[in-house]
């Protein structure tokens, strides 16, 4: 693989690159956008107007999680606890740091607990930052890839459950990969790259894969309808939810209008997001669906994941974007989403709570940054990467598509204790197709 290639400042090269790269982001079905486009012309202005907000901009308090116990919420490690000891870099607490010359100015590390893991698409790379600025790990680095193997455009990556990995989807590339953190190895890959399909090893467009406490794999698989889960260390599906044809309708567990992400809640099911029609799902893995509902709105609903029980974060893939809270009857808890100046949002793909602050870490994909906003002021109070300038220097980032906290206040490490399992069997009453289980490969 070529080396990710350097930019600079206004480049003719730049613009051209950046045009191409938000002209296939996600690679999308034109469809999904249009579809999605119009009935937000429809019922963005119907919802908003009935959210019970006081104007297009309705602030919250922070809300953080409380240990696991009586509301049912996330463990959140204590600010300044003991770290990770599988991580082969230091994620330090930003307390008491400085802010390093690669921060935009006005950032401020003591809001990070420790160091951001970005999926910076546009360089094919994963990179580890810490609250300061500084690059602490990347991968590949030069001879971290076999010869003749490919890792393009990573669009999310997430810790594993255990912390020692990260497992990476390259959804333009039609796979997902699990990296491993101290090796600068790819462990196991789940896809054929290049390859789009629908039969064993073969996935299309697969989005937000996360890997669950038992080394199984649930990937939302867009193109393909449908979610699948996947045994560690195989390749060969153990279960698909959705009926898997190119229908992308929103008639969950039958079929999902492109489902872009699978996120674990704190109750053991999954919040699936579905692009057409503006859909959040809650699901179990045996294909139960216990509740739909619009997030306010929204254009272009992306990875939605818990805040707390009850209470919900997606955000919306437009230009220009938003962050939204909302509850399970699709009532407006809190927005975030500038028309204009220094604050707007360009085309965000994933934003996920703090848990030590209540602030939102977001990557920007557009603006070719990744942010935290306060949502007590809606100000951005740490930025990495230059507004809308492509480059792969530090402090420069080109279409970052992904986040995550490095541990223990990762995703799926605060989520682990509460992760759902597949049992392999399928709820009963769903309609026929709705559930598939494979027999073992």
């Amino acid at each position: 693989m070529s080396p990710p290639a350097q930019t600079d400042r206004g480049g003719n090269r730049d613009a051209l690159l950046q045009r191409r790269r938000i002209a296939r982001r996600k690679g999308r079905a034109r469809l999904a956008v249009l579809v999605a486009t119009l009935l937000a012309a429809v019922l963005v202005p119907l919802l908003v107007g009935s959210s019970g907000a006081a104007g297009p901009q309705a602030k919250r308090p922070r809300v953080t999680s409380s240990p696991r116990g009586a509301g049912g919420s996330l463990r959140t490690p204590a600010s300044g606890g003991p770290r990770s000891r599988t991580l082969p870099f230091p994620s330090p607490p930003g307390r008491g740091m400085r802010p390093g010359p690669n921060l935009a100015p006005g950032s401020n590390p003591s809001v990070l607990p420790g160091d951001v893991l970005i999926a910076d698409e546009g360089n094919n790379r994963v990179i580890v930052v810490n609250p300061a600025g500084t690059i602490v790990w990347q991968f590949p680095r030069p001879g971290d890839l076999a010869p003749g193997t490919t890792f393009l455009e990573p669009d999310d990556a997430f810790f594993t459950p255990n912390g020692k990995d990260i497992l990476a989807t390259e959804e333009n590339d039609q796979v997902v990969s699990l990296i491993g953190l101290r090796s600068h190895r790819l462990l196991w890959r789940y896809g054929t790259p290049g390859v789009r399909g629908s039969g064993p090893n073969q996935l299309s467009n697969p989005d937000d894969a996360m890997m669950l406490p038992n080394g199984d794999a649930l990937i939302a698989d867009i193109m393909n309808g449908s979610l699948l889960i996947v045994r560690g260390g195989t390749h060969v599906p153990a279960e698909r939810i959705g009926i898997q044809d190119t229908y992308c309708l929103h008639q969950p567990p039958l079929r999902f209008g492109s489902p872009n992400g699978a996120f674990p809640l704190t109750n053991g099911n999954y919040l699936v997001t579905e692009i057409n029609g503006d859909w959040a799902d809650e699901i179990t893995l045996q294909g139960k669906v216990l509740w739909s509902t619009h997030p306010p709105g929204v254009a272009y609903p992306s990875d939605t994941n818990e805040v707390s029980p009850g209470r919900y974060l997606t955000v919306d893939y437009s230009n220009p974007g938003q962050i939204v809270e909302f509850n399970k009857q699709g009532k407006l808890l809190w927005r975030y989403g500038p028309a204009s100046g220094p604050g707007k949002l360009t085309t965000p793909s994933l934003c996920e709570p703090i848990p030590t602050n209540g602030d939102v870490l977001c990557n920007d994909d557009g603006n070719d940054r990744v942010i935290v906003v306060d949502p007590r002021t809606d100000k951005i109070v740490w930025q990495y990467g230059h507004d809308g300038i492509a480059g792969s220097a530090p402090g420069y980032l080109s279409g970052p598509d992904g986040v995550d906290l490095a541990p223990p206040y990762s995703l799926l490490v605060r989520h682990g204790p509460t992760m759902g399992l597949p049992l392999f069997r399928c709820a009963s009453g769903l309609p026929s197709g709705a559930c598939t289980v494979f027999p073992p490969g």
